[in-house]
């Protein structure tokens, strides 16, 4: 899927600014035409500022608006002005991905277009990858100029995906603005809406060094937000699966088996119960209704039933990750 992404995209230019590069920031958007240029300036001044060479990737996620012939019009005017285009708009997930896929620079850096991400913090998250050794930096919008309806489900978010990604030093999972070894982002794969969660893909692909720096946020300038409520029912499902296949995406038989064997064992064992007290009653000469009339054989019996269903799931999920192609898809960090 994200190579058919990919594909679709149309770019502003095929090639890369030869040699080295200290920097690439990768801006994804969807109808911010508006403010890709002070955007652009204020990049522009504070990188040149450190004397670092870089690359802007503005990800065009099919806006409706002019947003892909401002970038056309920057990218002709400024060569360190990248741009991909894709058809249809897919999300913020695969925009990163298309953007880390043509990330050059050693340091990379992800920042929303709507002027709400400061520029000015470029340089010292690049000093923390650089200096202090981390693999990837989060910002913290510590003071938030949002409304109450959005800033307490993002509190009762962040405090869910910290529990359940072990990663209790963040704050703020989803900030946009990030920065990464050059390493992480090739070698993570961002898909449908797993932005929310990078640290923690991160975080399974091996690159466990993740900090956190406050960083100031701004009001939005121009438009209006392109998110919902609905993004976060759908986040908590995106960090139960996230979780789930990071625990048993490569053993399936471990839970699906395990759970499968204890019900069926309670079944069967309540079945014994539920038969042995009919034996019992019939012996003493005790009357006994039928062991059909008894409710708690049928919730044996389907105990047993679903037991050997989640039994046979895992068998199957065994099978299916055993002839994956990513079966042995591990992280090396270096071989000599």
């Amino acid at each position: 899927m994200q190579e058919d992404l990919f594909s679709q995209a149309t770019e502003s230019s095929q090639s890369t600014q030869p040699g080295r590069l200290d920097l690439s920031i990768i801006v994804p958007l969807f109808n911010e035409a508006e403010s890709l240029p002070e955007l652009h300036a204020w990049i522009k001044r504070v990188v040149e500022a450190q004397g670092l060479s870089y690359e802007i990737i503005f990800v065009n996620d099919g806006s409706t608006d002019n947003s892909w012939q401002v970038i056309k019009e920057l990218s002709e005017a400024f060569p360190e002005v990248k741009g991909i285009r894709f058809r249809r708009n897919y999300g913020k997930s695969p925009a990163l991905f298309c953007g880390f896929r043509r990330a050059a620079g050693d340091v990379v850096i992800t920042m929303d277009a709507d002027l709400q991400d400061s520029p000015d913090e470029i340089p010292e998250l690049r000093r923390m990858i650089i200096e202090d050794g981390y693999d990837l930096v989060s910002g913290w919008k510590q003071k938030r100029y949002d409304p109450l309806s959005k800033t307490i489900p993002t509190k009762l978010f962040n405090a869910t995906a910290r529990a359940v990604s072990g990663i209790h030093n963040l704050h703020d999972f989803n900030c946009g603005l990030k920065a990464y070894r050059k390493e992480v982002v090739k070698n993570i794969e961002v898909y449908g809406e797993m932005h929310r969660y990078i640290p923690y893909l991160a975080k399974n692909a091996g690159f466990t060094r993740i900090g956190e720096k406050v960083v100031h946020h701004q009001a939005r300038k121009y438009g209006s937000t392109k998110f919902g409520l609905d993004r976060f029912v759908n986040g908590y499902l995106d960090l139960m699966t996230l979780w789930f296949l990071s625990r048993f995406g490569k053993k399936p038989m471990h839970v699906f088996g395990l759970l499968g064997s204890l019900m069926f064992l309670i079944g069967f064992l309540a079945i014994i119960i539920v038969g042995a007290s009919k034996l019992y009653a019939l012996s003493q000469g005790i009357p006994a209704r039928l062991v059909t009339d008894s409710p708690y054989f049928y919730i044996a019996l389907t105990m047993m039933l679903l037991g050997t269903q989640l039994f046979v799931a895992g068998f199957l999920g065994d099978l299916i990750s055993r002839n994956s192609a990513q079966r042995n898809d591990y992280q090396i960090s270096e071989e000599i």
